[in-house]
């Protein structure tokens, strides 16, 4: 199944649509000279390969309403079944073939029924997934991490965030993003967004009273 062309199911109304595809596009060419031991490695998602986690962007990217429901009901509201016949269907026979189906997508304002936010914010977080245990380091925009954190701190759609970070207070060091009240997390808008997805690794790059709290709230990814 190929990625769908990039005026699928396009939503012009939305300002978001260029952050996703400047994100997509960072990711393919961050990726574009890894070795087959680097697509082998170990993302962040619990259980799931780099290359995996690759495929998966490229499903959410090839999915809209209508395919995203048939596929629920395909597979009988077990919606981790949905996630990983999706990106099987994705993942190609070979990591090139991955890498190529994912650049393909990077255009692609097809979306299952969520916001647009939500498809930035899987973007940078899944982004982060693969970039981080390969030791890549890529420089998000500020405005696009500011932007995926407040969506985050205030939905627990697909990913529970708000409930996470109940309780805290959440203050970006490199930017204006700040949430909630109590025990202080003070770090880059990006570890905070890491963080507050669960990912606990990232509370590594954060300090303050709260920094324990929240990891011991984070879980598998």
């Amino acid at each position: 199944m190929t990625a769908p062309e990039p005026t699928a199911g396009r939503n012009r109304g939305s300002g978001v649509w260029p952050s996703i595809h400047a994100e997509r596009a960072a990711l393919a060419a961050d990726l574009a000279d890894l070795t087959d031991e680097g697509w082998a490695t170990p993302s962040l998602c619990a259980g799931l390969t780099v290359r995996e986690v690759l495929a998966h962007l490229t499903a959410g990217a090839s999915l809209n309403a209508v395919r995203w429901l048939a596929g629920v009901i395909r597979c009988r509201f077990d919606f981790d079944k949905q996630v990983s016949v999706r990106l099987a269907e994705q993942l190609g026979a070979t990591p090139a073939a991955t890498l190529d189906r994912f650049r393909r997508a990077v255009p692609s304002t097809t979306k299952p029924p969520l916001p647009a936010v939500a498809m930035l914010g899987e973007t940078v977080v899944h982004g982060e997934d693969i970039r981080r245990p390969l030791g890549i380091r890529h420089d998000h925009p500020i405005e696009t991490v500011t932007e995926v954190a407040r969506y985050y701190s205030g939905s627990d759609l697909v990913v529970m965030a708000k409930g996470r970070i109940a309780g805290l207070r959440l203050v970006a060091d490199d930017g204006p993003f700040t949430t909630g009240a109590g025990p202080v997390v003070k770090g880059p808008t990006l570890a905070l967004t890491m963080a507050m997805t669960g990912r606990a690794v990232h509370c590594d790059d954060l300090r303050g009273d709260g920094v324990e709290i929240l990891r011991r709230r984070c879980g598998p990814a």
